[in-house]
């Protein structure tokens, strides 16, 4: 079997040394790979490509090292949580942020609310195949309770991701299509199909808010207004995975382990929908409607609900290997910003342990030939 190549993006918040959040973004001149998010409290740290898990656990180390080394220097710190735990009070700081904010209007919260963690799988060579693929990480959705790091949205405690239902659904009903999952695609030309009306959407959206066409197609191709769990980047060319919180780099390459591992039995088994688990030459999910009620209760009840840790296992998983983040922040159903700050702290220094720990550091980590770092 073939490796598929892998990366990461990780979206880590940006905290001042008493751990209230603070404008990052120069710290994304400290690496080629790491970008600015569209709120200044909100970073970007993007792997290229690789065929082998100790590669990309080199590269995802060498970029965090650089970051939190320019981090440390400026006395900022970076936070690998769900959520900022407190409501992030900060206005867009590119075009494209901006755009967001003016389509969107007050939806446009729970994206600035929001750190989540996307997984590229190098897209299989054929139409049929790249559906595979889209349908099996669909049927994966509630493996995003293998790392769910953040019970709170903007103050308040709620359900096990709290980042998964605010950004699926605090959007507001109207944009739901653009941030929701999406049911298993019939063929790769539907699955287009349907990126090309929701960006017409998208464009009516924005005449409603006085946003002319121009100003949307200089910022935005029709894959980039969508925003769901499951992505199809053609022009990389990547299928991405979108469900999983931001957590700490340990418990991220395990998953993304996990889901490469599983993915690539694709290239010699059959996927069949009806079914669910895996076995010699098939793999088996269920059909779209069953999915999405177990993922409603990951992002509810996350791995304490007994029927989507017996999902998991069934589809290759060992829940027992994670320790999401959302279980250990036991706090008051309502966060104090003094609470906030010092949970913030808490895992700031966290993630700083969990980059030194990270193993398999023989050499500088090297690209699967041919490729670049995602953009």
């Amino acid at each position: 079997m073939t490796a598929i190549t892998t990366g990461l993006e990780l979206e880590l918040w940006v905290v001042d040394d008493a751990g209230r959040l603070c404008d990052g973004r120069h710290l994304a001149d400290a690496h080629e790979r790491i970008t600015p998010e569209f709120v200044g409290p909100l970073l970007e740290v993007r792997t290229a490509p690789h065929d082998t898990d100790a590669g990309l656990r080199r590269d995802l180390q060498s970029v965090l090292e650089a970051a939190l080394a320019a981090a440390r220097a400026d006395g900022k710190r970076l936070v690998p949580l769900g959520t900022p735990l407190s409501p992030v009070e900060a206005s867009a700081d590119d075009e494209r942020g901006r755009l967001f904010e003016e389509i969107y209007g007050d939806g446009v919260e729970s994206a600035k609310n929001c750190a989540g963690t996307h997984i590229h799988l190098e897209q299989a060579p054929t139409d049929s195949g790249v559906c595979d693929q889209l349908t099996l990480l669909t049927a994966l959705d509630p493996a995003l309770a293998l790392v769910s790091s953040s019970p709170y949205y903007r103050g308040r405690r709620g359900v096990d991701s709290s980042r998964a239902l605010a950004y699926r659904r605090a959007c507001g009903r109207a944009f739901r299509p653009f941030c929701d999952i999406w049911p298993y695609p019939d063929s790769l030309a539907a699955w287009q199909a349907r990126v090309d009306d929701a960006y017409e959407l998208f464009l009516r959206f924005a005449a409603d808010r006085g946003v002319s066409p121009e100003r949307v197609e200089a910022a935005f191709s029709p894959e980039d207004t969508v925003l769901t769990p499951v992505r199809l980047r053609r022009h990389q060319p990547t299928v991405e995975w979108r469900a999983p919180d931001s957590a700490l780099p340990g418990q991220l390459l395990r998953l993304a382990s996990d889901v490469r591992d599983l993915v690539g039995h694709l290239e010699t088994s059959s996927l069949e929908v009806g079914t669910t688990g895996v076995t010699d030459g098939r793999i088996g999910v269920p059909r779209f409607e069953t999915v999405r009620d177990l993922g409603d209760r990951a992002i509810v009840d996350g791995l304490s609900d007994d029927l989507v840790r017996a999902y998991l296992r069934r589809m290759g998983f060992d829940p027992d290997a994670y320790r999401p983040i959302t279980g250990q922040l036991d706090g008051p159903r309502d966060l104090s910003p003094a609470t906030a700050r010092r949970y913030r702290l808490e895992y700031a220094t966290r993630l700083e342990a969990d980059v030194r720990s990270l193993a398999g550091r023989r050499g500088p980590a090297r690209p699967a030939t041919g490729q670049t770092p995602y953009t």
